[in-house]
This record gives C-alpha cells, structure tokens and sequence, in this order.
C-alpha cells in the first residue's frame, strides 16, 4: 500500500468509523448524566487569547511554559485552548451569567491542544469532558462535582480507581503555607530543578506538583499544608469528607495533591486508576474562588473537575470493557436489475419513516457481492428484490442469523422487522 502524501499532524489521530461508536456512546451517558445532575451544556471557540490562558492557568505551569500552540494574527496573540475551566469563566464573565441567578452549573465536551511529547493516552489532541460549578462555595458544590464524577466511572463500569483528596486552603492559608515551604525548600534550592528553581519566588507549591528526578526527594520530606489551614479552611475541608462519607464515596487524603494549574483553592481532588499504569490520571479538579476575579469578573467562587476520554477509554480496554453495541443495520436491499434498485432506492425513506435503520448496494454489484456486503454490515436482515419480486408484490426476507427466509409484501416485512 502506497504511503499517503498527507498525514496527520503529529500527536494528532482520526476518530475512524469503527472507533465512533463509542466516543457517541461516552458522549451520550455524559450528556444523559449531566441531565440528572441538572448541569447545562457549554460550548466555547477552540481558540482564546493567549493571556487568559497565561492569566488563567499561570504563568509558570508547564502547559504554558512548554505545552501551548499559540501563534499571532495581526495585532493579537492566540492559542488553542489547552484546558476549558479559564474559557468556560471567560464566557460566564463576558456573558454575564451570574445575572440569570443562582448557581450556573457547567457542563462540556470537547477538543483540548497541548504540545507535548506523544504518548498512549497522551496526544496534542485530546478530548476532555468536566463541569464547572460557579457562584457557590458551600461545600456542596465540591460534592456534587465529584459524585457527578464518580457516576460517569459507574456507569462505564470502572470500579478499580482511587479517588485522592486534600485542601490547598484559602489565600490566607496558602500565604502562610508558602513562608513554611520556601524556609523548607531554601537551603536545597540549588539542588532543585530549574523550573522549581523558578517556580521558588512565584509560586512555591507548584514546586510539589513536579515531575522532575531531582526534585522528588524534597517533595516527599516537605511540610504538609493540611498542618497550616486556619479553621475556615479546616471546617470547610471537613465538611467536603463528611458528605462525601454520608455518600458511601471512598477517598484517600494526599497531603502532597496540588493540581497541576495556578488557580485552585482549598478543594483539590484527582481520580486515578492502576489500569493506565504510571500514567494514571483519569479526571482531576478542585476548588478555584479567585480565577472568576483574577480574569475580569466579581469576586466568585467556583469548583469544577476535568475528565481525559482517551484515558478512559485505555482503563475500558484494560478492563475488558466495552461502550458501543455491535454496528449493525436492520435492512440491507439486495436489488438485482435496474428496476430493483430503483425500487429500493424508493423503499429506503419508508423503512427509516418507520423507524427501520436500512441500506441498499451502490455499486450495482452481484447477489454474491451485496450478500456479502449485508453480512459485512452486520444486517439483521437482507431483503431480496428483483424483476419477480416486483411483478409478484411479495419480496425474500431472510434472516442473516437464522438463515431463515419469508416471502412476504412490504407492509407485512415492515410488521415482521418491527
């Protein structure tokens, strides 16, 4: 086979047909779930400015430092979207949502772009589904985020996951956290790796959230925030680990759990699951009071998670898990002679107005051929017309599981199927 002259870009795949039904099927038991939660759909531009995604995300995180494609077009600065909590509160912010009352509980699904080195369950394009809940901080929120969460796992069928919790406090708390941790961190400065090194004056905490060799062995003896909460920031966390109890939601507390972005506040939370292996990340979210503020709009407080489908998608293979039904059609028209396929050609819309899924040849091929196409498409049955068949008004229906055939009219094929 010929090699194609254009590919995609690298780290960039095609959803092929075989592969669409179940990314429909993830995207269904979403939207069917978010319909329960009572969450509404948001959909935001592929593309925002560059500085929302800096000021959203922060400056020295890894996906802005490393991972963005940004480019300029005239006067302004661009990048494809590499996560959508910052898009999603720039649409509340420019639209005015908090205006339409209460609680705007978010809901989306779509593409996300980060340039990093490709990987299974890693691409530069990749898909995520999450919610955002704004303009509430009672601890319920933070719940309803997680069970909503944790429902989508249920529903698959994922049962083997690990749900990791702590609270990286309120700004008071982090304040007072941070003088701790950089007495800590000084005197091993040196050793620490570059971007920690940087990441020291800026924003010390990210420093735990590192990937890097060098920086492991500081991260595992640092102090704890959990010992630095004031008692807002304590009661509030407290109250999180009692709803999710009273919801029968296990969770194991991460003293070390930061998130990977600027913006999160006292709840901070991440699903993993061994299946994937040392990547196990299968969802991540939190608490972010000030993002709403930090982009523009009111002083907001706002809790939300996002989900990687690709990595579920490796943990529902791993399991042995399957998302879409078999693909199959109802009716395959197997028509012989010109009349026949004419004939079919205006018998398909009756099948489909009657809620038959049905198909015809287009190639004007051989009874052998079309058959085999019918069991290729996984027909349930292969309806048989030709010039007798249309002179007697009563066609071949055979069964393509049974082997079994009728020879019946249409209205009578229609009753039968249905």
């Amino acid at each position: 086979m010929a090699k194609a002259k254009y590919t995609t870009h690298l780290g960039m795949v095609d959803i092929l047909p075989d592969e669409s039904p179940k990314w429909r099927a993830l995207e269904n038991i979403i939207h069917e779930e978010a319909a329960n939660f009572n969450f509404e759909e948001i959909r935001t531009p592929i593309m925002e400015q560059t500085e929302l995604i800096k000021r959203g995300i922060g400056q020295l995180t890894d996906i802005v430092t490393k991972e963005i494609f940004a480019f300029t077009k005239g006067d302004s600065n661009y990048v494809l979207r590499p996560e959508l909590t910052a898009p999603v509160v720039r649409a509340y912010v420019q639209h005015h949502l908090d205006q339409r009352g209460g609680s705007q509980k978010l809901y989306y699904i779509g593409p996300m772009f980060r340039a990093e080195r490709p990987q299974k369950g890693r691409q530069r394009q990749f898909h995520q589904f999450g919610v955002e809940v704004i303009g509430s901080e009672n601890p319920v929120a933070d719940v309803e985020c997680i069970a909503f969460m944790m429902r989508i796992y249920q529903r698959i069928g994922i049962k083997n996951f690990n749900l990791k919790l702590n609270s990286v406090g309120d700004p008071e708390s982090r304040e007072n956290y941070k003088s701790v941790l950089k007495e800590y961190l000084e005197p091993h400065l040196e050793k620490l790796s570059e971007l920690s090194q940087k990441r020291f004056d800026t924003n010390p905490m990210r420093i735990l959230d590192s990937k890097e060799p060098e920086d492991q062995e500081f991260i595992q003896s640092a102090p704890v925030i959990s010992d630095h909460l004031n008692e807002e920031s304590k009661e509030h966390f407290a109250q999180v680990c009692e709803m999710l109890s009273s919801l029968n939601i296990e969770y194991t507390l991460d003293p070390l759990l930061v998130r990977g972005m600027d913006y999160y506040t006292r709840t901070a939370f991440e699903l993993t699951s061994p299946d994937l292996g040392s990547q196990d990340a299968l969802a991540g979210g939190g608490r972010y009071d000030l993002l709403v503020e930090e982009i523009g709009g009111k002083p907001t407080p706002a809790v939300g998670f996002a989900a990687g489908m690709e990595r579920l998608f490796i943990a529902c293979e791993e399991l042995g898990i399957s998302l879409a039904d078999e693909k199959k059609v109802d009716v395959f028209i197997v028509s012989l002679g010109e009349q026949a396929r004419k004939w079919a050609l205006k018998t398909l819309p009756i099948f489909r107005e009657n809620g038959i899924s049905a198909t015809m040849d287009y190639l004007d091929r051989s009874m052998r051929a079309q058959m085999k196409d019918a069991n290729r498409e996984n027909a349930t049955y292969a309806l048989i017309v030709g010039d007798n068949e249309l002179e007697e008004g009563k066609f071949t229906l055979r069964n393509m599981k049974e082997s079994e055939e009728s020879v019946l009219d249409l209205a009578s094929i229609i009753e039968k199927i249905n």
